[in-house]
């Protein structure tokens, strides 16, 4: 069954055995991997963002001519510090790697672009089957190409289609469980997105279903935008805390919806940036915006770095 808000899953040791496992999986591989690799800014005590948070866009957002390793490079001159890749895809893991390689710029993960298609949550166990299968060759595909966590949806919430909310929540849970011995195996995480499917539309519904999983491979992938039609960003940052391992930045309004621009809409951003601070988060945060040219990318890039005052 799906726990309601405010309810518990377990004690409070297994809890903060999650919290600090993830925190040191998170700080790991968001973070250890590209220190080493490139060098991490010196943080600043006026401006806690900068130096602790890694901007990156969507593959599919960059509408630049030419190859691969054109476009990392006309990323990287527009301050971006990574990519974003989607599974399946027809891009060559060795051409994005020596991309990478050439710009310093990793490839931070990958999205599973059928989870919404093919559901872990479906009352058709068939298909659930075959979405475990695609969400584990995502996870291949990310190893592949560098990455070190997958976003997914677990599902979508259709009680017209035998997908209540605690359907969603008790098939896919298990589904979950299963891949994570490949997590482990290959050290790459799973990351559940809040996004408009019905489903876990409170930060504690959110918190208690990764809880449940019980997992320091599975985490938050957190959209800042997305949940400010339920209640302010800010809270939802506090509420799952530690759980948070990247971000995906978009704006909201009641009046223009997701046609805000960044830094337009309805998000509190300095609350934003408060809450991320109090957790200690350090790591990815991906534009899902609107992409476009060199011009477009440009903006996205200006900003990102004002909300989180970046420079």
């Amino acid at each position: 069954m799906g726990k309601q808000v405010g309810e518990t899953t377990s004690g409070t040791h297994r809890r903060n055995f999650l919290k600090a496992s993830a925190s040191t999986l998170a700080a790991t591989s968001a973070i250890g991997r590209i220190s080493t690799a490139w060098g991490a800014d010196e943080t600043d005590s006026s401006n806690p963002m900068k130096g602790r948070i890694y901007k990156a866009v969507k593959w599919g957002m960059i509408n630049v001519e030419g190859s691969v390793l054109d476009k990392f490079k006309v990323q990287k001159e527009l301050g971006y510090d990574g990519m974003e890749l989607i599974s399946p895809s027809d891009l060559d893991p060795k051409e994005v790697r020596a991309a990478s390689d050439a710009t310093g710029m990793p490839v931070h993960g990958l999205v599973d672009e059928k989870h919404w298609q093919i559901r872990l949550s479906s009352p058709d166990p068939a298909t659930r089957e075959e979405g475990r299968e695609i969400l584990m060759q995502a996870l291949r595909d990310c190893s592949a190409f560098g990455g070190n966590a997958v976003l997914l949806v677990p599902g979508r919430v259709d009680a017209g289609k035998g997908e209540t909310h605690d359907d969603v929540w008790k098939r896919s849970i298990p589904e979950i469980r299963r891949v994570l011995p490949l997590c482990s195996r290959l050290g790459v995480r799973v990351l559940i997105e809040n996004v408009w499917n019905g489903f876990c539309e409170t930060a504690e519904q959110m918190r208690d279903y990764v809880d449940e999983i019980g997992s320091p491979w599975v985490g938050v992938y957190f959209d800042i935008g997305n949940v400010r039609k339920f209640s302010p960003s800010e809270d939802w940052i506090r509420t799952l805390g530690s759980r948070i391992v990247k971000l995906d930045v978009k704006d909201w309004s009641k009046a223009n919806g997701f046609s805000s621009e960044i830094g337009e809409g309805d998000v509190n951003w300095p609350a934003v940036r408060q809450a991320l601070t109090e957790i200690g988060y350090s790591g990815w945060a991906t534009a899902e915006v609107g992409g476009g040219g060199r011009e477009r990318l440009q903006a996205i890039s200006q900003r990102m770095d004002r909300v989180f005052q970046l420079s």
